[in-house]
């Protein structure tokens, strides 16, 4: 017997946002991943296709980010040997720093909700997903698993208790994002990190992610601007990306309110505070890496407020 299936798709995701490591994130338009789900006469949960993934990606559901959040989902409603079939299609670059692990774990546990008529809100779909993520960053935390559920900037207070608060988006404001092709492992860009910190460069770093906030909140790009440096991560992880100075520098150079490292990286992102700038911002970047003789891909967004949906 043939069953009908439904398609949704989770965004990727800026994990950190510059001032934010591991307790912020924000989701883009695209690109993202597709899956699709449908019932099935064969118990049990089964990956029956995967696109886009250039073999990279595990089939076997104990083994995949997308089937084991959405196993851990269909455990908790007692559905665990109910017959389904998901399809994965990959539609963004891996090892990318735009959170593609987050981004199927999410569009996982989000299709399995909305085939069984959305049984859980939204929000409570977290924890699942974040099971899915932890499977592939070997790390809990939820700066690109949450926007991608939620849309959004969202900050996180605590990842352990998954205690998250969405934080407001000025009408606006634009991310530029710039994947260049080459890929940096996330243990490798976790591996540089000093585990010390000065308290100087502590208070410092708090005073530029409460800045951040508020000018959030305030609609204040002149504030946001001003806090948008980070003094932790980016010195140690800027030499894994070729011409990440250069990048930064061009990006500023045309008005961007702040440039840094997605996530773990490669990919570079700025905020800007309009469209124009933010075009401007992507040309620039991208020129850099084209002197490079490095190839890149652009997005321009703004900030994504649905995050997972349903097509």
């Amino acid at each position: 017997m043939k069953h009908t299936g439904i398609k949704v798709f989770a965004p990727a995701s800026v994990g950190n946002v510059i001032v934010g490591f591991d307790i912020m994130g924000l989701a883009l338009n695209k690109p993202g991943d597709e899956i699709i789900a449908r019932f099935s006469d064969k118990p049990g949960l089964r990956i029956t296709k995967v696109t886009g993934a250039k073999g990279r990606i595990p089939s076997e559901v104990e083994k995949n980010t997308a089937s084991v959040a959405a196993l851990s989902f269909l455990d908790h409603i007692g559905e665990k040997g109910k017959g389904i079939e998901i399809e994965i299609h990959k539609k963004m670059p891996f090892a990318s720093g735009l959170g593609s692990s987050a981004a199927s774990a999410v569009a996982g546990v989000f299709a399995m909700n909305e085939l069984f008529k959305r049984p859980l809100q939204k929000r409570e779909l977290l924890p699942f997903a974040v099971k899915g993520e932890e499977l592939a960053s070997k790390a809990l935390h939820a700066d690109n698993v949450a926007p991608s559920l939620m849309g959004g900037i969202i900050f996180i207070r605590n990842n352990h208790e998954l205690d998250i608060q969405r934080l407001p988006a000025p009408k606006g404001l634009y991310a530029t994002v710039i994947h260049p092709k080459i890929e940096i492992k996330t243990s490798e860009s976790r591996g540089v990190l000093n585990k010390h910190i000065t308290l100087n460069n502590h208070v410092l770093q708090s005073g530029n992610l409460g800045g951040f906030i508020i000018g959030l909140f305030k609609s204040d790009f002149d504030l946001i601007g001003r806090s948008l440096n980070d003094i932790l991560i980016e010195p140690q992880r800027a030499g894994l990306i070729p011409g990440f100075k250069d990048v930064k520098n061009a990006a500023l150079e045309q008005g961007a309110l702040g440039c840094s490292i997605s996530g773990a990286g490669p990919s570079i992102f700025a905020l800007s505070a309009n469209s124009f700038i933010a075009e401007n911002v992507g040309s620039a970047m991208q020129k850099v890496f084209h002197d490079l003789k490095i190839d890149s891909e652009l997005f321009i967004s703004t900030i994504n407020p649905e995050g997972a949906f349903k097509y």
